[in-house]
């Protein structure tokens, strides 16, 4: 068995199910290791991908990166299916001045820094006027585009709301739409300039208008289909097939008809999201249960597809120019913009951080790049674009953290559930509650508890040790005679201790004790092995206080928004 174990190792081709299962166990592991450095997970994944693919051990080989190009589509979909899920109507209706106004300012700014630079630099390698012209148009044009999918794993990954997150998110959706129309005009005059004959302008704006059109058009369509079927089951088993069979035929038909399938997916998104506001929420829950694995996946397979090995100096000699202009352009265009735009500080200041990733769009364009402009022009663009993404992808993901927990929005998309994982039973321990001793008489008792809104108290012997709980229940059936209050006492009316915690336990832990026993209530200890009482820990005021916690990050990062 271990020989045969090891000649799959030692197989030029593994099996596609066994780089999946590579893939995302290594990713997540790696995961968990780069999250105690405090650096977010997106980077992880890229850098386990290449360990493992081209520019590393070479585990994950071309082969098994083009069989998996369909599950790329498809991670790009999910991806784009939850960025639409944040463009809603009111969100249009306030910002989308200000989204048109940042978008030219950045993706131009980008565009014409970089257009310079590395026009500038092409000149001094090449010494062709005509030549450096062309790589600058087209370099410009690709550098307007920037990468959703590292982007917002990084917003997800840190429970991200705010002004600044709002639109961030849509930016990343509007600018490879901007990116398409500028590459198809730059690709035009390029193959003018370079006596290639060309057909014009208006072939190439009309095949990215049908791209985008189609593509929008097209994930409308299933939008309101999804929507439609979504009305008619409430059952989660027939949701998750719906949903997830909409986005695979999505892609799908977006892919046959040589439409955008990101916009697509994010036109369903955004559509489902506009026809039923609350409706929809379910279906966002849905995908994102299932879509962790799926990013792990995505993101290792781009960092296993990049090939940097054996690149000429000169090309390194324009990688340089094209992200020092693209990161400048990005940032100078964003503050332009936002300034334009009289956005919120928070976008001014770190707008431009949130914007240094490319990916899928900038890549494929490269690609039709290199097959239009067939030779060393094009082998330089496919290549560049690689290495570039490659530093991009490594350094963006940290730049979005820092400026999401810079604007304090991080932290503040949370729910109940979340912010339960982040709290100890201390924390949330009532330390005032009453106790009671066991000889208290019923009737002072119910002096003490009038001014409580608490539902249970504890009861404590002579070393103060825990000796069993009273509810409000037992303490109404001891009303049942006329002066009982009076001479019936603690020990009388107390029930036995069902279970008991320490301060120092998750309180996630408390709380499922809690569910699973069917209790109202826990009592925290000091420690496992004594029953010092510390105090009361209420399932109906841990719920009240986590939902207060919730809406109170709700009403700051709205109020940011503002």
């Amino acid at each position: 068995m271990s020989g045969e174990i090891l000649a799959i190792w030692a197989h030029p081709h593994l099996p596609l199910l066994l780089v999946a299962g590579v893939a995302i166990f290594a990713g997540t592991f790696g995961a968990g290791i780069f999250q105690r450095l405090r650096i977010p997970h997106v980077v992880a994944y890229i850098a386990i991908g290449l360990l493992v693919g081209r520019s590393g051990l070479g585990v994950v080989d071309g082969a098994a990166l083009n069989k998996l190009l369909p599950f790329n589509a498809f991670a790009l979909g999910v991806i784009g299916f939850m960025i639409g899920g944040e463009l809603r109507r009111e969100v249009f209706k306030k910002y989308g001045r200000q989204f048109i106004k940042i978008l030219l300012a950045e993706g131009l700014g980008a565009f014409v820094m970089v257009g310079l630079l590395v026009g500038a630099m092409a000149m001094v390698v090449t010494g062709r006027p005509v030549t450096s012209v062309a790589l600058g148009l087209l370099f410009g044009a690709l550098a307007s585009a920037t990468a959703p999918a590292a982007t917002v794993s990084v917003l997800w990954e840190y429970k991200a709301r705010g002004v600044l997150t709002t639109m961030t998110y849509a930016i990343v959706a509007l600018d490879d739409a901007l990116a398409v129309i500028l590459f198809s005009v730059c690709a035009s005059l390029v193959a003018k300039l370079m006596g290639q004959g060309g057909v014009g302008l208006l072939r190439p704006l009309g095949q990215a208008a049908y791209e985008l059109v189609g593509g929008a058009g097209l994930g409308a369509a299933a939008g309101a289909g999804l929507n439609f079927l979504l009305r008619r089951t409430r059952d989660y088993n027939k949701a998750f097939p719906f949903i997830l069979s909409a986005l695979l035929l999505l892609i799908g038909v977006g892919t046959a008809l040589k439409v955008d399938t990101i916009l697509a997916a994010m036109a369903l998104g955004a559509t489902l999201v506009n026809l039923a506001p609350r409706r929809s929420g379910g279906a966002f829950e849905i995908v994102e249960r299932f879509a962790p694995p799926v990013y792990v996946l995505f993101f290792v397979m781009v960092g296993a597809s990049l090939d940097i090995r054996g690149m000429p100096a000169w090309m390194w000699g324009l990688a340089l120019p094209y992200v020092i202009g693209r990161t400048a352009g990005k940032m100078l265009g964003a503050n332009f913009g936002a300034r334009l735009a009289k956005a919120a500080p928070a976008v001014r200041k770190y707008l431009g951080l949130c914007l240094f990733s490319q990916g899928g769009v900038a890549v494929g364009l490269s690609i039709v790049a290199s097959q239009r402009f067939a030779g060393p022009n094009g082998a330089a663009i496919i290549t560049i674009i690689a290495v570039t993404t490659f530093i991009v992808e490594i350094l963006g993901p940290p730049f979005v953290k820092l400026a999401i927990q810079r604007a304090g929005e991080a932290g503040l998309n949370v729910t109940e559930e979340d912010l339960m994982g982040s709290y100890r039973v201390g924390d949330m321990v009532d330390r005032e509650s009453p106790a009671f001793a066991e000889n208290t008489t019923v009737a002072s008792m119910l002096r003490t508890i009038a001014g409580t809104d608490a539902t249970c108290y504890p009861v404590t012997n002579a070393d103060k040790k825990l000796a069993g709980v009273i509810r409000l229940q037992e303490l109404k059936e001891s009303f049942g005679g006329e002066g009982l209050a009076d001479w019936l006492v603690a020990l009388d009316v107390m029930q036995p201790v069902p279970d008991t915690i320490t301060e120092d336990a998750p309180l996630a832990e408390a709380v499922a004790r809690m569910r699973e026993q069917q209790l109202d209530y826990l009592p925290v200890v000091k420690t496992d092995d004594n029953s010092i009482l510390v105090g009361m820990l209420e399932l109906r005021a841990v719920n009240r206080a986590l939902t207060q916690e919730v809406l109170r990050r709700q009403r700051l990062a709205d109020g940011e928004a503002t």
